[in-house]
């Protein structure tokens, strides 16, 4: 799974479908332990993704300019 190459909403997409998953409970510890992981890796990039956007509208002013 290429994650870093993402938009949000295709990496929360599939955040949502992981944890689906692993509340099934139908998996094994293996790949229940992989699935998890891929999850962590999914919800940081999501983070990072948002403190981006969030970076940006901290640096456009009320004339919608760049500062």
């Amino acid at each position: 799974m290429d994650i870093d190459n993402l938009r949000y909403e295709e990496a929360y997409e599939q955040l949502e479908t992981v944890i689906a998953q692993l509340e099934s409970g139908e998996l094994s510890l293996d790949a229940s332990v992989k699935l998890y992981e891929d999850g962590q890796k999914l919800s940081a990039h999501c983070q990072k993704l948002l403190e981006n956007a969030e970076l940006k509208i901290k640096q456009v002013d009320d004339a919608g300019e760049i500062r």
